[in-house]
C-alpha cells in the first residue's frame, strides 16, 4: 500500500578509506574473507527478509552495468537507470530514465513507490545529496584498505548533518550504518 511519504535511501559498499570501486572501476575486492565471531550472520533469509522492504531500485548507468556484470542481484524488483546514454536491457524490470532528478522522482517514482534504494555510482549520490533528496544513507564498510580509486562521497560541496539510526556488525567483519540525514538544519 502507498504511505504518503516515500522515503528514499542511498545504500553503498564502501572500502574503510570510503572507496567504493578501484581506479580501473573494479569492484571484485566486496566479497570479505575476514571474520568477527559477535557478528550476526549474513544468511540468504535475512538477506531476502531485507529486500523484501524495497519496493525500487535507482542507480547510474556504471551501476547498472556492474550488475550485470556480477550476475544481477536485484531480481524482479523495478529499477531505473538514470542515464544519457543509449542502453538496452533484456530484464522486464529494467527501466532507462534521463531528465531533471526532482521531476523524475515527484513525477515517476514517489507516486508510486514507498521504499525508493539509490544504489550508486558516485555522480548520482552526489545529486541525490547536493539536492537534498535522500532521507537516509546506508554504507557496508567492507575491512580493506584500497588506498585509492573512486570515492563514495565526491565533493559535495556541502555539510550534510546526519543521525545515527543503526548499526550492525556481521560475522564477514562487514559494518552496516544507518544514518537519517538531517533536513532541518
Amino acid at each position: 500500500m502507498k504511505t504518503k511519504n516515500p522515503k528514499i535511501t542511498i545504500h553503498m559498499v564502501s572500502s574503510l578509506d570510503g572507496y567504493i570501486a578501484k581506479k580501473d572501476g573494479t569492484v571484485s575486492w566486496m566479497r570479505s574473507k575476514d571474520t568477527y565471531e559477535k557478528g550476526i550472520e549474513l544468511t540468504k533469509e535475512y538477506i531476502a527478509e531485507f529486500v523484501k522492504s524495497i519496493d525500487c531500485y535507482v542507480m547510474g548507468s556504471r551501476t547498472y552495468e556492474h550488475a550485470v556484470e556480477l550476475g544481477w542481484p536485484y531480481g524482479e524488483v523495478p529499477v531505473f537507470v538514470l542515464t544519457e546514454r543509449n542502453l538496452k536491457s533484456d530484464k522486464k524490470t529494467v527501466q532507462f530514465l534521463s531528465g531533471d532528478l526532482n521531476e523524475i522522482l515527484s513525477d515517476q517514482l514517489k507516486p508510486k513507490f514507498n521504499n525508493i534504494w539509490m544504489v550508486g555510482g558516485t555522480m548520482l549520490t552526489k545529486e541525490f545529496l547536493r539536492l537534498g533528496l535522500a532521507d537516509e544513507i546506508i554504507i557496508t564498510i567492507i575491512p580493506t584498505l584500497l588506498g585509492n580509486g573512486k570515492l563514495f562521497f565526491d565533493y559535495i560541496d556541502k555539510e550534510i548533518p546526519l543521525h545515527l539510526k543503526d548499526v550492525t556488525a556481521f560475522k564477514d567483519g562487514m559494518v552496516e550504518m544507518v544514518y537519517e540525514i538531517n533536513k532541518e538544519e
